[in-house]
């Protein structure tokens, strides 16, 4: 499966400097690395990420190097920040995503971590994540990790049923996870397990026995978010043809209740959609730079960007990654200029999936006007908004998408 197609843009200048927008208020806001690590032991089903299997990789690109790359593109991004009249900030925040980060050696992830503090340095109580499947660490590489400067880890658990996470093409086996969960707990990382709901032949009774399973680890934080169907992956074939049943929005629905009812029953609070934590301090702060709009630069091949209403994104394959770093060039495959109109659209549609709100006295007319309307639809806590802010009820969270419609027309 070849992986979506990049987005349309503007032509990204080789020399990587952004202009003079993305300097314009830094100093207030956030500043966060996000590093992409393109491999997998086997490609799932389900996914669309810009990942490669040893087989796909191809083009003399060697996850060997990667770490290498990796740290090339760090230097870039520092200097073509400070070359744009960037103020220094310190990282808030550093997360390894993917693919698998897991399959590099831990050694090679703090040794691009201790690039990105070496030219940033890293702001007091930083989170540095790691994403890892279950099967993907060993007590040993954890701990490694821990040392090197890393203070959580985000196990893709996704299912506690083997039939689920067969379709799903997972390939941890359900005995793993509260292994590696407890590995993590001995070096002394911060625990978050994700978990899917609405794989095809998963009923209610498998999603609750999940639920139940990932909550008796006692993680510090879950996410868990409903199966979607992206076209020209082998699920998305599978379904076209019969092979398994396609997914159900009711299904998700209901999914999505029980889930919220059992991770409150166990004293987690959702703080976004699809993302419940223990306490304030458990929340991912690295997704909620995102929904808040602060910056970030992307690292690795496909990543993307953000920096002051500046968007962009890298070429995909890493081997024309590695090329252009090779010979100094910036990895950007294409750059947009976000007007205000579309930073408008995407804070109401982001913010307002937060449990902190957002402050209706930032809307506009119109969009105020649509408040009550929301209110009497049950979509808005109406208390909340008698105090200035908008706040997602259960229903709400549901039905988001026609909240922000409701809010931007």
């Amino acid at each position: 499966m070849t992986p979506g197609a990049l987005p349309l843009g503007d032509p990204a200048p080789a020399d990587g400097l952004l202009p003079g927008q993305a300097a314009a208020g830094a100093v207030d806001r956030a500043f966060g690395l996000y590093v992409h690590i393109p491999f997998c032991a086997v490609r799932c089903g389900y996914c669309d990420f810009n990942t490669y299997t040893a087989t796909e990789l191809g083009g003399g690109a060697s996850q060997d190097a990667y770490g290498g790359t990796a740290v090339r593109e760090v230097e870039f991004a520092a200097r073509a920040m400070a070359a744009s009249g960037l103020p220094e900030r310190r990282l808030s925040t550093v997360f390894f995503g993917g693919g698998t980060p897991t399959l590099l050696a831990a050694g090679e992830l703090t040794r691009i971590l201790g690039a990105a503090v070496g030219r940033w340095g890293l702001e007091d109580g930083a989170e540095v994540t790691t994403e890892a499947n279950p099967d993907s660490v060993t007590r040993e590489s954890l701990q490694e990790l821990a040392d090197g400067g890393f203070t959580r880890v985000s196990f893709g658990m996704q299912s506690a049923v083997p039939h689920v996470l067969k379709v799903l093409d997972r390939t941890h086996s359900p005995e793993r996870v509260p292994q590696a969960v407890a590995w993590a707990r001995e070096a002394g990382l911060n625990v978050s397990v994700d978990l899917i709901y609405g794989t095809p032949g998963e009923s209610v009774a498998d999603w609750e026995t999940s639920v139940r399973t990932a909550l008796s680890y006692e993680p510090d934080h879950i996410s868990a978010y409903s199966l979607i169907v992206e076209e020209g992956t082998k699920l998305a074939a599978q379904i076209r043809r019969g092979q398994v049943p396609n997914i159900d929005d009711d299904d998700h629905a209901v999914k999505y209740e029980l889930a919220d009812a059992l991770f409150q029953e166990a004293g987690l609070s959702w703080y976004e959609v699809s993302n419940w934590a223990r306490t304030p301090g458990d929340a991912c702060r690295h997704n909620l730079a995102y929904w808040r709009g602060d910056d970030w630069w992307g690292i690795g091949p496909g990543a993307h960007s953000h920096v002051g209403g500046v968007r962009w994104w890298n070429v995909k394959h890493p081997t024309a990654y590695a090329n252009r770093l090779d010979r100094g060039e910036s990895p950007a495959a294409g750059r947009e200029t976000l007007d205000p109109d579309t930073r408008e659209l995407e804070r109401v549609m982001l913010t307002s999936r937060l449990s902190e709100g957002l402050k209706i006295g930032t809307l506009g007319p119109s969009a105020r006007h649509a408040v009550a309307g929301l209110i009497a639809a049950e979509l808005v806590d109406p208390v909340k908004a008698f105090h200035g802010t908008l706040v997602l009820t259960l229903k709400g969270r549901l039905l988001g998408d026609a909240v922000t419609r409701a809010l931007l027309d």
